[in-house]
């Protein structure tokens, strides 16, 4: 990569008809020239786009994610464990898309002063592990009964009378005020406890495959993803909890009448007809409290509903279960056969080990590799998905009451476009003139700023983002960089190279998601409502997954996404339900079509076009 780089950062140009989009972001989220040495590091670093998190532009209100993973990540790297080679990861936003670049620690004393520091700290959490990870459910769960009990409603015309007996000293303005501040300060709670665990997850993952290489050198990547495989985490609970029910209806009779294709309110309707129906529907409500607060996408966005939001979205996964079974299909993941084959690749591996200290070194990693593992998925239920599932719904009760003040015109789409700060601004003038009473500016003011802002919005959709800017170094060597975005050495030359003529358009390089070859046709999905286009056999490209998208996996012959790397959502999933898959193409939503012939490599990385639809 000597000598070649990406665009300076500091000169993307702005889309016409954007101009002023600055103003929808934070001030210190912007690449900026005012201070020479803070513009100097911009240029010299590498900031690749997060499209892993973020495929879509951002939402105002929605950068609150990113604000909080930017805090939370950095400080548990740099002041907390203090990990050895690596500081925070910076953020900037460009045109809607947030780029980041990892910020590293390059000089050898630094690191080896680090280094003890370190192996107290995460060494007290590695060694307590189990005790402080239920600890930690115990924290979040609390966490989330806390804001399921936060309700936002109008401010009354007059205060109820027991204001006055019970001596109360507080009005429901300041109420309101503080409900506000008190769910926004949940939300960036809950993602300090996110990143308690999740670096030391990595770091142990990437430690496992360091002392790996050491021991096997050009021991493949593929191949010690299948040395932690067979885990069982409650990231599944959902998908378990849809065969369970679609196994009921069978059990019960119950099947053809779920199978009818009916909402999911005029189907309950028919079920609770029945005596049969009515025991389902209990079973039903059992599963939707927690495992339904699942969202339809990553999570990260507000329109990202859950099951609980859409009942039927699950309806349409158990017809799908049903229908597989009937068919006779397995419908749960293969795990015994995935632990048989762990475990005789490690046995295999460990019998070439040479010395007892390579041996002991060996089962210490795979150890607590194995220990921390669970939390890099389980996490995602708590935090992602059961959270953020009911935050959403809450800042939704806030639009509402500011549609019905008349500062917004749509409850469901405008109050995303105002930044979680103007929000808190807005209310504060709802509840002064409500106080005063008198007219608040906001009605005047905000439906013309909201409607200027969807239009710039509209533009940043049509703007195709740079997967890189800046300068790439030599060796990309920061771990989550490497395990959980899929960005190394190889896949920055292949950016580099882009898509023009010296790149071949019916090869794509990405990093092996899950061991196995396969050819089949492509199916290109965008969300999970696309899903009932699958047809048996296909491969599927999508720019990410979800956990919604689980009962597909028994449809599919594999799987390939433009993000993600070896420990990315979409690589795990697949390994255990033992799916060929390759992550990080970069463009395989871009390049490939529905219908194409094509070939994965697993163990590669490697996706071949095989066959073009059109031709």
């Amino acid at each position: 990569m000597a000598g070649k780089t990406f665009m300076d950062p500091h000169d993307v140009p702005t889309i016409p008809g954007t101009e002023g989009w600055e103003k929808l972001y934070p001030y210190q989220y912007q690449f900026s020239k005012d201070d020479p040495e803070r513009a100097a590091f911009e240029s010299s670093q590498i900031w690749y786009y997060d499209g892993l998190h973020y495929p879509e532009p951002h939402f105002p209100f929605d950068l609150i994610w990113d604000e909080a993973w930017s805090l939370a990540l950095s400080q548990y790297n740099t002041r907390h464990f203090i990990i050895p080679p690596a500081m925070g990861i910076d953020h900037r936003i460009v045109n809607g898309y947030v780029y980041i670049t990892p910020v590293g620690i390059a000089d050898p004393e630094v690191i080896g002063k680090r280094i003890p520091l370190f192996m107290e700290r995460a060494g007290y959490y590695y060694q307590n592990w189990d005790r402080l990870y239920e600890n930690w459910k115990k924290k979040v769960t609390a966490l989330i009964a806390e804001l399921e009990a936060v309700n936002f409603t109008d401010l009354p015309e007059i205060e109820d009378i027991s204001v006055i007996t019970e001596g109360k000293g507080v009005g429901s303005g300041y109420t309101l005020l503080k409900k506000y501040d008190d769910v926004i300060n949940m939300g960036l709670l809950n993602w300090q406890y996110h990143f308690e665990f999740l670096n030391l997850g990595y770091a142990a993952y990437v430690t496992f495959i360091n002392t790996c290489n050491q021991i096997f050198p050009g021991v493949p990547i593929s191949t010690l993803t299948k040395m932690v495989a067979g885990i069982d985490v409650v990231m599944y609970r959902p998908d378990a909890e849809l065969i369970r029910l679609a196994k009921l209806a069978l059990d019960t009779g119950l099947d053809e009448l779920v199978l009818k294709p009916l909402k999911s309110g005029d189907l309950m309707n028919e079920l609770a007809r029945v005596p049969a129906g009515k025991e389902w529907l209990a079973e039903l409500e059992k599963s939707r409290y927690p495992w339904f607060h699942i969202s339809t996408g990553t999570g990260w966005y507000h329109h990202h509903i859950s099951w609980n939001d859409n009942l039927d979205i699950p309806f349409d996964a158990i017809r799908m279960r049903i229908n597989s079974i009937k068919e006779g299909k397995e419908v749960e993941r293969p795990t015994e056969k995935i632990i048989k084959e762990r475990d005789r690749i490690v046995d295999e591996y460990r019998k070439l080990i040479k010395t007892d200290d390579d041996r002991e070194a060996f089962d210490q990693v795979l150890g607590v590799a194995r220990t921390v593992f669970p939390y890099v998925e389980d996490h995602l239920f708590y935090i992602e998905h059961w959270f953020h599932s009911i935050f959403w719904g809450k800042i939704r009760q806030v639009g509402q009451m500011l549609q019905n003040a008349g500062f917004i015109e749509n409850a469901n789409e405008d109050i995303w476009f105002l930044k979680r700060d103007e929000i808190k601004q807005a209310l504060w003038d709802y509840t002064t003139a409500w106080a005063t009473g008198v007219k608040p500016r906001g009605p005047s003011y905000w439906p013309k700023e909201i409607a200027k802002r969807k239009g710039i919005y509209e533009k940043f959709k049509e703007w195709t983002p740079p997967p890189a800017l800046g300068v790439p170094p030599d060796v990309v060597t920061e771990p989550f960089t490497i395990v959980l975005w899929g960005v190394t050495t190889d896949v920055l030359s292949e950016w580099l190279k882009g898509e023009g003529a010296e790149g071949d358009q019916n090869i794509l390089k990405g990093s092996p998601g899950s061991s196995g070859k396969v050819e089949g046709r492509a199916r290109v999905l965008k969300n999970v409502e696309e899903l009932a286009d699958l047809l048996e056999g296909e491969i599927l490209v999508a720019t990410t997954t979800s956990p919604s998208w689980a009962p597909a996996f028994v449809k599919i012959a594999g799987a390939i996404t433009d993000v993600g790397g070896p420990m990315c959502h979409a690589a795990i999933v697949c390994r255990e339900y033992g799916l060929p898959t390759v992550v990080g193409t970069g463009k395989g939503t871009r390049l490939i079509k529905t219908g194409d012939l094509i070939r994965i490599d697993g163990d590669s990385g490697i996706v071949e076009i095989l066959e073009r639809v059109n031709k």
